[in-house]
């Protein structure tokens, strides 16, 4: 393993992904991005991009600090990888992950700062934005209660099918986005793949599970308790963000979440060299491949980095100046996540 390097020499960190099993995964990791997956019992549901946590370190792939986990830079590098706006923090806030939806997730919901606190048990908060690379004919994303539904036709239909009828429901475009505020019920359905940005929380409270039973015939845990206090019963607004065409003869660059205190991710419709820096935002970026290959280059515009469709590369507070070059024959969507 390399030894530490000094911090004006950090550059763009890629990593290795960490597959995760679910019983509703599929296969669209492999049909869509060519992944070559691990051989499992139960599907690869998730493959975690990038995370700062105890039991899922994400190892560096590229350059002298490969072989290192996330969490060893965060700590040895502070400030000159995560930028003042993170001074106070002691592991990597952000977690990013591909799901890959081979049947609907479990209806679920995240809790926010305050229903932590009542909860308590570790309970951590999470607040989540999905990007859709590819959807299949007829999928669908349920995000947040329609408008009439009330918290007594909820509990009534917890374990029923019809419960759907009561979220607002969602035919699946790849280039759309969803902002899924903590508190928010939820569920992905079957035949998605999309990129998710979320706190770095592994906290989820299923209400309901569908019925559904693994090999052995049995049924995940529920928590409904729990979720009804994480439930926001107030927000109604959609979690819909529309995307846009990513044909572009030059560069163009589209918010999709501006106003969260968590993060903040741009759509970026790469046609030419895009230069950026690190010193506005006052944080690391984050830059994820969505259907083409680019390159970023840094300093003396040598050896540049080349992040492939669906991979995610770190680019350090300390990094500053740098540059965007699409790497195929198409537009490239670059999704930006800054603090």
């Amino acid at each position: 393993m390399s030894d530490f390097i000094p911090p004006e020499e950090l550059y763009p960190l890629k990593f290795k992904p960490i597959y995760k099993e679910r019983i509703w995964g599929g296969n669209l990791l492999a049909k869509t991005l060519g992944r070559k997956l691990p051989e499992t019992q139960v599907p690869i549901g998730e493959s975690w991009e990038l995370s700062d946590r105890d039991d899922a370190q994400s190892e560096i792939v590229n350059g002298p600090l490969a072989g290192h986990k996330l969490g060893e830079v965060v700590k040895y590098y502070q400030r000159h990888l995560l930028g003042p706006r993170c001074q106070k923090l002691d592991r990597f806030p952000l977690l990013v992950k591909i799901i890959d939806a081979g049947s609907r997730l479990s209806l679920q919901v995240h809790p926010d700062e305050a229903a932590c606190a009542r909860i308590g048990g570790g309970a951590e908060p999470k607040t989540e934005m999905w990007y859709i690379i590819a959807a299949e004919k007829d999928a669908k994303i349920l995000g947040g209660l329609s408008g009439r539904a009330t918290k007594l036709q909820l509990v009534d239909n917890l374990d029923r099918n019809e419960v759907e009828n009561l979220l607002q429901v969602y035919p699946s475009h790849p280039g759309d986005a969803y902002f899924i505020a903590a508190g928010t019920l939820h569920a992905i359905g079957g035949g998605n793949l999309l990129l998710e940005i979320q706190q770095n929380s592994d906290t989820t409270y299923r209400v309901s599970d569908w019925g559904r039973v693994d090999a052995n015939g049995k049924s995940r845990e529920l928590h409904v308790e729990k979720a009804l206090e994480s439930i926001n019963f107030m927000n109604r607004t959609s979690p819909r963000i529309a995307g846009v065409s990513d044909l572009a003869f030059h560069n163009r660059k589209y918010d999709i979440v501006n106003m969260c205190p968590h993060f903040r991710v741009d759509d970026i419709k790469l046609a030419e060299l895009w230069h950026d820096s690190t010193a506005a935002s006052g944080s690391f970026h984050l830059l994820s491949a969505i259907n083409q290959p680019f390159d970023i280059t840094v300093r003396d515009g040598k050896n540049p980095i080349r992040v492939f469709p669906g991979e995610t590369a770190l680019v350090p507070f300390a990094v500053d100046a740098y540059s965007l070059t699409p790497a195929g024959d198409k537009t490239a969507t670059v999704i930006k996540t800054t603090l």
